[in-house]
């Protein structure tokens, strides 16, 4: 098996590294690739040194089975072709190719399956928030068909990459030492603040965000389901949470709820209020599973439930589901 990485200096490239190695993923030959100002630069993967090479338009991909790429939408875009045209199987985390009705939209707990069927040998990763949400929504949806989504996210400054949870950390160093504050990666400063933005603003309002948000999840779920996202930057570091109002065709039971996602892959319920056990970003980040508790009835819905979850979006909501689907591939050879 040989896999490649492509931004391999990012963020999610250094969460790729570690997820593979965590899961002892089968690596014959890895190659690391990046833009002209990463190339060169060295890693170590299981005790050995890789230096990342420059992505270029050549046959650097020929005998590569597997390419995981976050390099951004426009990277991928230019090198898809290159990446597949000798086999590899692109498995790709930016936006490029998400609402492409020829590129499957997989995340392994929900849709697995749809990784077979790739015409054009790309798998898009989903948004981040969205993975988290129908980790969480398809166990519900099992119990009873979701008609309706109403999500407010709480997002980590790591959503924006590795220079954003270096300027928060920075941020917050110069408003201790009475210093101007650097802001660069967001509109404004975002310690102690909250963003009420996550992307670009589109015609209807809502941010790309949100309507990432709104789209993945019916491509996901196979569904007719509806979201209504508000997306919001805080000032966390690392790991995402989301309150989630949920609408099914017929009333469900908290009991019934807790029950589905207590047994559901990839959750984890915690959710005790008489000892205050809810999960909270300061705990989940670096874990495999989305953390849900805060579950009870909608008190404006009488077939409606909310809850709270949260999870590690550089983990769950990219790297991590990424080489989960990889891992599905080869279970299905």
């Amino acid at each position: 098996m040989k896999v490649a990485i492509v931004g391999a200096s990012g963020a999610v490239g250094q969460e790729f590294l570690k997820v593979l190695a965590e899961r002892n993923f089968p690596i014959d030959e890895l190659v690391l690739f990046g833009s002209e100002r990463s190339a060169g630069r060295k890693y170590t993967f299981k005790g050995k040194e890789y230096e990342v090479k420059l992505l270029q338009h050549n046959d650097d991909f020929k005998d590569v089975d597997i390419a995981f790429t976050s390099a951004g939408a426009g990277t991928s875009k230019e090198f898809a072709e290159t990446i597949t045209k000798y086999g590899a199987v692109m498995i790709d985390n930016s936006s490029a190719f998400r609402m492409d009705p020829d590129v499957p939209l997989v995340v392994p707990e929900c849709n697995a399956e749809d990784a077979l069927v790739r015409p054009r040998g790309i798998i898009a990763n989903p948004n981040c928030t969205t993975i988290m949400m129908v980790v969480v929504l398809k166990p519900i949806e099992e119990l009873s068909h979701i008609t309706r989504i109403h999500v407010a996210s709480y997002q980590s400054a790591s959503g924006a990459g590795a220079q954003a949870m270096a300027e928060l950390q920075q941020q917050y160093k110069e408003l201790v030492e009475g210093k101007p504050v650097t802001v660069k990666k967001f509109a404004y400063q975002l310690a102690y603040n909250v963003i009420p933005q996550i992307d670009v603003f589109q015609d209807n309002g809502y941010t790309k965000e949100e309507m990432k948000m709104f789209n993945e999840s019916r491509k996901i779920l196979h569904s007719d389901v509806r979201c209504s996202a508000m997306c919001v930057r805080i000032s966390s570091l690392r790991s995402h949470s989301e309150a989630v109002w949920i609408e099914t065709e017929k009333p469900l039971s908290v009991e019934q709820v807790q029950k589905a996602l207590a047994a559901a892959p990839g959750v984890t319920l915690q959710d005790d209020p008489s000892t205050q056990t809810y999960p909270m970003p300061l705990f989940t980040g670096g874990k495999d599973d989305v953390y849900v508790g805060r579950v009870r009835k909608d008190l404006a819905n009488d077939n409606g439930i909310t809850l709270w979850l949260s999870g590690d979006q550089i983990k769950k909501g990219a790297a991590l589901n990424a080489v989960q689907i990889a891992e599905y591939l080869i279970r299905q050879k």
